[in-house]
């Protein structure tokens, strides 16, 4: 008699908040224009059931600088994305990716300067 399958017992998935691929590559862009400047180095990307979270870090294995976050729930309110500082500070927040993320296109004026 032939045993269970190998998904017996498993949970279905539950469904993931994600980032797009536009949007990944908005963000990538900003990324990697701050590891030129020498001010990121590493990045994490989650993807939980509420939230999609891309983490930038100075060093590997620290805690994050910023949390780039992506709440669809908030899409109708003030806005479904949002940039977090170290301090747990939402230093933007908005409807549209590329205006959040202006706040942190400054930090890298300021680091060329």
């Amino acid at each position: 008699m032939p045993g269970p399958g190998p998904l017996a017992g498993a949970k279905p998935t539950e469904p993931q908040v994600a980032f797009r691929r536009d949007e990944l590559s908005v963000i990538l862009s900003l990324y990697g224009r701050m590891v030129a400047a020498g001010e990121w180095r590493d990045y994490g990307i989650s993807c939980l059931r509420d939230v999609a979270v891309f983490s930038v870090f100075r060093r590997t294995a620290e805690h994050p600088l910023y949390r780039i976050e992506k709440r669809p729930r908030l899409r109708d309110r003030q806005g479904q994305y949002s940039v977090i500082g170290m301090d747990g500070q939402i230093l933007k927040r908005g409807h549209d990716l590329r205006t959040v993320l202006r706040v942190l296109e400054r930090k890298l004026i300021r680091a060329v300067e």
